[in-house]
């Protein structure tokens, strides 16, 4: 065991992962969090790995969808994200959904509990003083301002910045499910689902129209000192949906299809909002997509306007704050290493993924990274064949050149399968007794299939290289 610690700043998901993966290569871990100290505008307790917007980690599938494969991936690599989340989920059709109370708990006590992990509660305003030779900044999306201010000055470069929105979540005892029922889309069993795990409200097309114009005329929360900020396409607040067209949000998070109302099961819904379960206890339910910068006034009286939900009280309404992250292709290596500082990494969120799986693999892969540098082994990275290594080529690869050289193209984003290399046409498997042309959605499929296939075959074969090394020490 080498006795000189790694230094990590933030203790999300991203941060708690890193420092897990950094203390099981037998490397002592100083873990820095302020909350405890400093609150932010979007957390609202102290523990690690608070979850502060949806308590979903999204699809599971990992054989069709390249979220549930790096949730496939991060099991491989021994996750304590994916280990806590397995260990909290909740009922979420085919998604993977946790309770967040029950997750944070977890991993905060993982954490406390490892005996190389020390976690010291501050505020770290600038960047790490130069004796901590190997540093992880991992602040997500909300770093404090004093930081944020270190690291353009050091790297010459302003963080780019964007809107992203919470939803609200209510009370399970003040919905009315002689409106409302339980349903997963499709009837779809998810981990530790039943096909019911969503609570559907159903709109006849009256009550959705007049709901779109609540919507686009409501009181909505300004921010004149972020003007210029644009949203993130992947979590738009409801209500800037409803104003980039009137059938928008049925087409969305308001789509009818796959649902059958079970109290009117010959009536068709022309649109369904849907909540999904937030706590174990099932005391708590979400709104799905119903992320929102509405003031609080005009938010709950026009979300009562929802059948179903007209006598709902929140245990938390919707709000919205501004994230940063940084320009990462242009300054960061391969390996997520400020260019202009080595021994300094960046992980999570303020590189510009998008997600919460996708935070914590950038944050596994930056706690291997530091801890590979540690103990004086070769940076091994993973391959673009992987979602690891996809997500890393977006990150520190992708996205340099814009035709306005005045405007950088690199932009948030979730994994996705247009990251990956394309699949040999060869490995494109046409099903047992499949006859006719082969082509559209089942192709589409095996495509996926293959991807995913390729993909874990791929890991595999990575974290072999890498364990020899670990099992030597």
């Amino acid at each position: 065991m080498t006795s000189r610690p790694i230094h990590i700043v933030g203790g999300g998901l991203a941060g708690s992962e890193a420092a897990w993966q950094i203390a099981n290569r037998g490397i002592p871990v100083i873990l820095h969090e302020m909350r405890g100290v400093r609150g932010t505008d979007a957390h609202k307790t102290d523990g690690l790995a608070e979850l502060v917007c949806s308590n979903s980690f999204r699809s599971d599938d990992s054989e069709h969808n390249a979220v549930g494969l790096i949730h496939a991936e991060m099991r491989m690599a021994d996750s304590l994200i994916m280990r806590s989340g397995d260990a909290n989920q909740v009922p979420a059709g085919g998604a993977l959904a946790v309770d967040r109370d029950g997750f944070s708990d977890a991993v905060s006590k993982a954490l406390h509990g490892h005996p190389l992990i020390e976690i010291v509660r501050e505020e770290v305003t600038g960047l790490p003083p130069e004796d901590w030779d190997l540093a992880i900044i991992a602040t997500g999306p909300l770093t404090a301002q004093s930081l944020a201010d270190a690291i353009a000055l050091e790297t010459g470069a302003d963080s780019l910045a964007f809107f992203d929105a919470i939803a609200p979540i209510v009370h399970f005892d003040t919905i009315n499910m002689d409106i409302a029922w339980f349903q997963s889309r499709y009837d779809k069993v998810g981990p530790g689902g039943t096909g019911k795990d969503y609570i559907n409200c159903p709109m006849n097309r009256d009550q959705y129209e007049a709901f779109v114009d609540a919507l686009v005329a409501g009181d909505k929360t300004e921010f004149r000192e972020w003007e210029g900020t644009p949203y993130f396409d992947g979590c738009l607040p409801i209500e800037v949906m409803a104003e980039r067209g009137r059938e928008t949000l049925r087409h969305g998070p308001m789509k009818p299809m796959g649902l059958t109302n079970a109290h009117k099961p010959d009536e068709k819904a022309y649109a369904v909002v849907q909540l999904r379960q937030d706590n174990a206890l099932g005391t708590l339910y979400n709104m799905v997509g119903f992320q929102t910068k509405l003031r609080y006034g005009p938010q709950a009286e026009i979300f009562r306007m929802i059948p179903g939900l007209e006598n709902a009280e929140f245990a938390r309404l919707g709000g919205l704050h501004r994230n940063t992250y940084l320009n990462s292709p242009v300054l960061l290596g391969d390996d997520l290493q400020l260019k202009s500082r080595p021994g300094l990494r960046f992980a999570g969120q303020i590189t510009g993924c998008e997600g919460y799986v996708e935070s914590a693999a950038i944050g596994l892969l930056a706690g291997r990274f530091a801890a590979a540098d540690r103990l004086g082994e070769p940076i091994s990275l993973p391959p673009p064949t992987t979602a690891f290594g996809a997500l890393l080529n977006h990150i520190t690869g992708g996205h340099i050149v814009s035709e306005d050289e005045k405007k950088r193209s690199f932009q948030p984003m979730n994994v996705n399968f247009g990251l990956f290399p394309p699949p040999d046409e060869g490995a494109l498997k046409k099903p047992e007794g499949y006859e006719g042309r082969w082509r559209g959605k089942d192709k589409a499929i095996a495509k996926k299939r293959a991807l995913t296939d390729r993909a874990k075959r791929d890991m595999a074969a990575w974290l072999e290289t890498i364990r020899p090394r670990a099992a030597a020490e």
